[in-house]
Order: structure tokens, then sequence, then C-alpha cells
């Protein structure tokens, strides 16, 4: 008899917004179809603040979330993703937590926007294979600087480009009209490139 692989699926939140607000909850329901899904917040978001905690405290609350995920549903394979920060930070907990896979939704490369300013030791150190979904649109991720940092990267990294997408992976009506899509046929394109990401990672595990 074949073993149904159970998979954790930890999507965390951005620096802005709540795991109780539409887009999350959308994505939780879409990432539903491919593993157990759940959520959670940082806690300056449960205390009501809007300045998110430091580096140590925001890294301490994702391991304390994934802990009690695993806790709960005991799976095989665990894949952290997360919005903006929410990915960062997932970066981070895979150096000392292990992961199957990193999936980055808007990774936040540029502090504030500022080219100079560029989160990537994170991106240079990681050894776990990640997904990054980056809007062309995305000030917080140029794509060219995205590309050079991937190049330098030492983990095995793939990307899916959204064009005209912006932070949020949000594309403009106007380029919608255009194509005759809707953001729901964006969202499910991601959603195949992530099972897609995942499934090579599950293939990998078994050679």
């Amino acid at each position: 008899m074949r073993h149904i692989i159970r998979r954790l699926i930890l999507l965390a939140p951005g620096a802005g917004a709540p795991s109780s607000h539409p887009w999350m909850q959308n994505w939780k329901q879409r990432l539903s179809d491919i593993g157990v899904a759940e959520t959670f917040d940082y806690d300056y978001m449960r205390a009501g603040q809007k300045r998110p905690d430091p580096l140590p405290q925001l890294i301490a609350a994702h391991r304390k979330a994934l802990l009690a995920a695993r806790e709960k549903h005991q799976p095989d394979s665990t894949i952290l993703i997360g919005k903006s920060m929410g990915g960062r930070i997932g970066c981070h907990l895979s150096l000392e937590e292990k992961a199957d896979g990193l999936i980055c939704l808007g990774y936040p490369l540029c502090a504030m926007g500022d080219r100079t300013k560029l989160r990537d030791e994170v991106l240079r150190v990681l050894t776990t294979p990640i997904l990054f979904v980056q809007g062309t649109r995305d000030a917080l991720c140029p794509p060219d600087l995205l590309e050079r940092v991937r190049a330098e990267m030492n983990a095995p990294n793939s990307l899916h480009v959204v064009e005209g997408g912006d932070h949020s992976l949000r594309v403009p009506k106007r380029q919608l009209q255009a194509t005759g899509e809707t953001q729901e046929d964006i969202d499910q394109q991601i959603l195949r490139s992530i099972t897609e990401f995942i499934s090579g990672l599950i293939e990998k595990q078994n050679r």
C-alpha cells in the first residue's frame, strides 16, 4: 500500500497585516489543496502593535508556531511559506529548524525599497531549496537585484515571475483586461508553480 505523505505548509504573514487578512486566508485555502495549511501571527501583531519585533523574537515566534503545528499534525514533510517579511523570517528559521522547502511570496530584498540596503545575507547562507514568487512591479525586490543574488546563492533556487505583479502579487486591472485574465487566473498559475516545486522536492527525497 502506497504511503500518503503528510505535508505541513506553514504560511507566515507579512509585516503589515495579520493572518486573518483576506489575502492570507485566500492563500491558506488554496494551499490546503496540496497539504495541511496553518497560519499564525507574530507577537507584535497579537499585541495590536504595528512595529515588528526584533529579528530574534520574530524567529522565536515562527519557531513556536512551527513546533506547535508539527506536534499537532505529525507531518512527513514541512514547507515554510511566507508573504514578504514572513518569507524572510522563514529563511532565517530554516537555518535552525529543518524544513524541506522555502517559498517566498514577494521577498523583501530591499529594506524600505532602498536598492542600497539589501536583505540578502540570509539568502546567501541558505541550504534549503527555495522558490521565489515575484511581481515585476515590486519595488521591494527589483528583478535585476534578485537575479544577481540568486546567481550567487548556494541553495537550489527557482523563480516564478508575475508579470506586472506588485508586492502582493496583484496585477493591474488594465493589464488583466488586455490579456483576458483574472487575478484568480494569476493566483492559480502561482499555485501550480508552488505545487510543481513541492513535487520536485519529494521526488529528490525519494531517490
